[in-house]
């Protein structure tokens, strides 16, 4: 066996929380290897949070323009150009990404080593690098971390290999407006990208295998954003299971979909997959290691983020759960306080927050009513809609509504949805509430800026007394 390079650790990825574990590993004295097969920041930063909010954006701007006699100001003709709206999306994404290689350029030297190239196991503690420049390197250290995430599902159908098949990635690579984009998906993928291509003038169809959009939501949720997306003229095929696909001639595709009513037949331009993600295990040989996977791939880990191979760790996507970039950030933070700070962090009963950036957005933490009343909860349930907050009149942004799970018996928050426009800035109150045990009553008679978004949780927690 050629020469094996030993380090203290080995990071292998560079997404939220593997861009800042081997700066805390290297600061703590350790001699550190961050191993990436492409570009610095993961997918949050390249392919999700950074470029899809601020196409996101840019969709919403031509929404507003577009109801400007709403607000009594006359606006010209709208023409979203997806070429400049493309351009503009990657100098953000290439600052954010020089950022993120910029802080990992600043600790290189003894400490840390960065290794441009794909790793797989060759043993438990032995890693071999196909370096991007055609040479190999083998690796090992004591402790071990797996930071790949996950990517796009392909779309397993009849026909899918005779079509230009789209993914999350590839959609926002277009230099052309879909005439015609079907999504297939009702998850917050899916309903992001229909409601951004929709505004940019696209007609915008959803197919949903099951009976609504947002399973895991309440139905008074999935319900709501139903109708606001259709208001937006989005046509929403749910309990409908796509059966083929075939080209067209000149140019499109033709979808054949099994509905409640029968056999449909769809033309469209585009078609995107937006029903799944895989995780990137594959590539990393994990057999070798011994790491066990789960029935889809992704590795377990116990609470403490370890596999069942002492001193080898998972964070972020490639383990399952909730995939957003604060989980990332959060489960390098277990990381860091557990090895470097010998704290005793752990995932259990942590509160993970998300915002689904549809507009109005939805945030969304804690118990859902149908998952509180699963659990034999005594709750009550606040509700109000957005049209009852003087903010959103004002604003002319009165679609959706808040809610609150809140304990008979403590007075405590249990959990909560806010479907508004900046919901996840609103959720967010409440969910610093739920961090510090405040009861209910300490929003319901707080003081609140008048007029603003949040004075509607006064409000909110005053039904509660009706």
């Amino acid at each position: 066996m050629s020469q094996i390079t030993n380090y203290d650790a080995i990071v292998i990825g560079t997404s939220q929380g593997g861009r800042f574990l081997p700066i805390a590993l290297a600061d703590a004295g350790k001699k550190v290897a961050v191993i990436e097969r492409g570009p610095i920041g993961g997918a949050c930063v390249n392919v999700g949070c950074t470029p899809t909010k601020t196409m996101v954006s840019s969709a919403r701007l031509a929404y507003q323009a577009r109801r400007g006699a709403d607000y009594g100001v006359q606006i010209g003709s709208i023409l979203p150009n997806l070429q400049d709206i493309r351009q503009r999306k990657q100098e953000i994404v290439e600052g954010a990404r020089l950022g993120y290689q910029n802080r990992l350029e600043a600790v290189r030297g003894p400490n840390l080593e960065l290794l441009r190239g794909e790793a797989h196991f060759i043993a438990p503690k032995i890693l071999e690098v196909s370096l991007n420049g055609g040479k190999t390197q083998k690796a090992t250290a004591p402790l071990i971390f797996i930071d790949t995430g996950d990517r796009p599902a392909q779309l397993a159908i009849k026909g899918a290999e005779r079509i230009p098949v789209l993914n999350s990635t590839t959609l926002m690579e277009l230099d052309t407006l879909p005439e015609h984009l079907l999504i297939i998906g009702g998850g917050y993928i899916g309903l992001e990208f229909g409601q951004m291509f929709r505004r940019f003038g696209s007609q915008v169809t959803i197919i949903q295998r099951r009976p609504r959009l947002l399973m895991n939501e309440d139905e008074d949720v999935s319900d709501e954003i139903t109708k606001i997306l259709r208001e937006d003229g989005i046509t929403i095929l749910t309990e409908t299971t796509l059966q083929q696909v075939e080209p067209i001639s000149g140019g499109g595709v033709q979808v054949t979909a099994r509905t409640p009513q029968g056999e449909l037949q769809i033309t469209c331009s585009h078609l995107l997959e937006a029903a799944g993600r895989v995780p990137n295990t594959e590539a990393l040989t994990p057999k070798a290691s011994g790491i066990q996977l789960d029935g889809a791939g992704y590795i377990r880990v116990n609470e403490q983020l370890e596999t069942n191979v002492p001193g080898i760790y998972a964070l972020g996507d490639v383990k399952g759960g909730p995939a957003f970039t604060h989980v990332s950030y959060d489960d390098f933070r277990i990381l860091r306080d557990n090895l470097l700070e010998h704290g005793h962090a752990s995932t259990k009963g942590r509160l993970v927050p998300y915002t689904i950036f549809i507009d109005p957005q939805l945030g969304r933490v804690g118990l859902t009513e149908t998952e509180a009343r699963k659990q034999g909860c005594n709750i009550h349930v606040a509700k109000l809609p957005m049209s009852a907050v003087p903010r959103a009149l004002e604003t002319g942004e009165t679609r959706g509504f808040m809610k609150a799970i809140v304990d008979v018996d403590t007075q405590q928050i249990l959990g909560c949805a806010v479907l508004s426009t900046e919901g996840g800035e609103i959720m967010t109150i409440i969910q610093v509430a739920m961090m510090g045990k405040l009861p209910y009553t300490a929003l319901k008679e707080g003081i609140f800026t008048h007029p603003t978004l949040a004075e509607g949780l006064n409000a909110l927690f005053l039904t509660l007394d009706t």
